[in-house]
């Protein structure tokens, strides 16, 4: 019983870790494509900061998709929007302007 209780402890510790790697990754990922996109460094860091709490990790693959098709903020709303997935046009619309206003830290 003590054994199968530590093997289930030791699953949930890697499992959790996981998930907090998986959405670490995630979110350094969104950041350096918006900062190659041509955001400042700041307003990258939020942008995937948000994104990556918000989104899920399928939705946040899809925004990789767009990459080379958003080089500003009018380019990356058009692009986000032939996702066609409205959570991820709203989270997206949200957070560009929070971040770039600066309301958003």
């Amino acid at each position: 019983m003590v054994r199968l209780f530590k093997v289930l402890l030791i699953l949930a510790a890697l499992g959790g870790a996981l998930w907090y790697g998986a959405h670490r990754y995630a979110e350094h990922r969104v950041q350096a494509a918006f900062a190659e996109a041509g955001m400042t460094d700041e307003a990258a860091a939020c942008m995937g900061r948000r994104l990556a709490e918000r989104l899920t990790l399928r939705q946040l693959y899809q925004l990789t998709t767009l990459r080379d098709e958003a080089h500003d903020a009018d380019q990356l709303l058009r692009a986000v929007q032939s996702l066609d997935d409205r959570r991820i046009v709203r989270v997206t619309a949200s957070s560009a302007l929070l971040c770039s206003t600066g309301l958003a830290r």
